[in-house]
């Protein structure tokens, strides 16, 4: 099922093709996606796949009245993940969840991603349930096809800001098709932001040996909403030769950290034939 463009899944080319308790399916087109912030080639796209299919997997768990909030995303790719999807661009990446241990007040999904059916990266997603109406959302309509011939970057309709600092910054800009049913930016694009500006912290500097995201662990702790000071702000915590460690940090209008999230990248060493 492809998704209306008027929605975040739509706007990101997300296709999903099974879904229910048992497990959920989906692909995204990964390939030739750039940060904005260091003009290289990223894997943030699979971050927003991981919160779409593993959060699917635990929505489809809820009881009657409930509704889920994920609470937690954790993403762990391969360290020749960028060169497999370059390869072949135009294959999407597929995710297939699956719930992993018994539903409580919490559920967890877990998540395998392929491309071209080689595994390129695995992850994790934590929900917790709320009690909530049945019809707090309703599915829109909308057409439905490819997404916007445009860059990453304008489609997550962030924009690089400067900090004065070591940080690097995105600007989170109002966009109604990045909310998710609760009014706020979808979690998966925030996600997407996250690595990115994170990414680049590490990479200052770097351009002939850039650092690989290899783990990103994201926690999501209230809601965050784009506005004129709405920012994800990446810092470096400690860069080395062949490795290095970020923060980075999603901060609504009113100043307020709402997301934080930890990468860790390193250096990719091509194989000796």
């Amino acid at each position: 099922m492809s998704h209306p463009l008027n929605t975040p899944l739509g706007r990101f080319g997300i296709v999903t093709t099974d879904e229910g308790p048992h497990g959920c399916v989906a692909s995204i087109p990964a390939g030739d996606m750039i940060n904005p912030l260091t003009g290289a080639p990223t894997i943030a796209p699979l971050a927003m796949l991981v919160d779409h299919v593993g959060g699917l997997v635990n929505h489809h768990r809820r009881a009657p009245g409930e509704w889920t909030v994920s609470s937690e995303l954790a993403l762990e790719v391969g360290p020749d993940a960028l060169d497999a999807i370059a390869a072949a661009p135009d294959v999407p990446v597929l995710a297939t969840a699956r719930p992993l241990g018994a539903k409580s007040n919490v559920a967890l999904g877990l998540c395998e991603f392929t491309h071209r059916d080689a595994i390129v990266a695995t992850a994790t997603v934590r929900s917790f349930y709320i009690s909530a109406p049945g019809d707090l959302a309703s599915f829109p309509d909308g057409p439905t096809g490819p997404p916007p011939a445009v860059g990453l970057g304008e489609r997550m309709a962030v924009q690089v800001a400067e900090s004065g600092g070591a940080a690097k910054v995105l600007l989170q800009l109002p966009d109604p098709v990045l909310n998710n049913s609760l009014s706020i930016v979808h979690g998966g694009v925030s996600a997407m932001a996250l690595e990115m500006v994170a990414s680049a912290a590490v990479n200052e500097g770097r351009d002939e040996q850039p650092l690989r995201t290899a783990s990103l662990r994201v926690n999501f702790m209230r809601r965050f909403r784009s506005g004129p000071e709405s920012r994800y702000v990446g810092t470096p915590l400690r860069v080395g030769r062949g490795s290095g460690i970020a923060e980075a940090q999603a901060i609504g209008p009113d100043g307020e950290i709402a997301i934080i999230a930890r990468l860790t990248a390193y250096r990719a060493t091509l194989p000796v034939d």
